[in-house]
């Protein structure tokens, strides 16, 4: 089997998006999958949607027409700002984009009209994490110019957290964010249909029994794909957290010196990590490295410890064996080497839909 691989577990990931969409309904909330970590694919979109998730937000509109391509019955979100330069694309494939500025939402009005279309909107509100979104005192202004164009639909509010600065979603500005749809809704005079309170790290805020106030709608990814909440990264009971694992081979395995021998300079990647001499160590290289993954998101078996790497070659000690040449080594991973490993051509990615069934997409999951 090719390596290095992910290993996808379909079953898994439709266990992980059914749990989250029934204790979520309780609530009130319906679930977007967010399938940007997954590279758009089709696959694990499908398996969201049969999971009970009726929309898919990605931020890459070529993800999107990836998925529109595969004929995938579902809403299309655009969950970053369209860029200028690719309004025409957007129209044609996106049902409803989140948007912050309103030139870019003119230039969508313009091409929605051209194309005979009508293009749904969600603002986003800055409520603190200072990533996007529209001040809170601008909002009004930005309904009123919004709510005169022709072809635009206005879907409703978002707001995002916990991205950029780590700011938690709380009571708080989970009740801000409900004020400003009812203060949108008694000056308009319009029902505000999507509410959207932020990503995976507003499942401790929504699963707590705190007020969800109008709160109807999460972004739902890295807890799928991964299990864990994004806070501070913990698992969630009743979740696989390998769904998704990567696979690696061994292509050396020899004793050498803990200790580097010579002048010290700046490494591959940077400055090169303090060396303590211990001794005599196992050390085994593995055929993967920065250009695939992210080396410090890897989660690497009981026994054995990441020591570093540079842009193909991946160090590891072990402590009580020599993992042989051709020896395939598997890791979970965090976010961030997920995405890495999901976007690099050099990783193949496998589907395991059942135990009977497997199918193996080299660079394109």
């Amino acid at each position: 089997m090719d390596a290095p691989r992910l290993n996808i577990d379909l079953g898994k990931l439709h266990h992980n998006a059914s749990f989250l969409v029934e204790r979520l309904a309780t609530r009130g909330i319906s679930v977007t999958g967010i399938t940007k970590a997954a590279l758009g694919s089709a696959k694990i979109a499908s398996a969201m949607l049969r999971a009970g998730i009726s929309s898919l937000g990605d931020s890459r509109v070529e993800n999107i027409e990836a998925m529109r391509q595969a004929q995938l019955a579902a809403t299309m979100v655009l969950i970053r700002s369209p860029m200028l330069s690719q309004v025409d694309r957007v129209v044609r494939h996106v049902d409803i984009s989140f948007n912050t500025e309103i030139e870019v939402i003119r230039r969508l009005s313009r091409a929605a009209k051209q194309a005979a279309r009508v293009h749904g909107v969600v603002l986003m509100i800055e409520l603190g994490d200072l990533r996007e979104g529209i001040m809170p005192d601008d909002l009004l202004g930005t309904v009123r110019e919004m709510l005169s164009l022709p072809n635009i639909c206005f879907k409703g509010l978002g707001t995002n957290l916990a991205c950029r600065s780590g700011v938690c979603p709380d009571e708080k500005n989970m009740a801000l964010l409900s004020e400003l749809v009812a203060a949108i809704e008694s000056t308009f005079g319009l029902k505000v249909e999507i509410v959207s309170g932020g990503n995976s790290a507003n499942l401790q805020w929504a699963l707590s029994g705190a007020k969800t106030g109008r709160i109807n709608d999460l972004r739902l990814g890295e807890a799928i794909l991964l299990g864990r909440e994004t806070l501070y990264r913990q698992p969630i009971d009743g979740l696989h957290t390998d769904a998704i694992t990567l696979t690696a081979e061994v292509i050396e395995a020899k004793t050498k010196p803990s200790k580097p021998t010579g002048q010290i300079a700046q490494a591959a990647f940077g400055e090169a990590p303090a060396a303590i001499d211990r001794g005599e160590v196992r050390q085994n290289i593995l055929a993967i490295g920065q250009q695939d993954t992210d080396p410090c998101g890897l989660l690497p078996p009981a026994g054995t410890q990441v020591m570093g790497a540079s842009s193909d070659h991946l160090i590891l000690e072990t402590d009580d064996e020599k993992l042989p040449v051709g020896k395939e080594v598997t890791f979970q991973l965090n976010y961030s080497a997920l995405v890495r490993s999901m976007t690099s051509p050099f990783v193949a990615k496998v589907n395991k839909s059942c135990p009977q069934t497997m199918n193996n997409e080299k660079g394109n999951p």
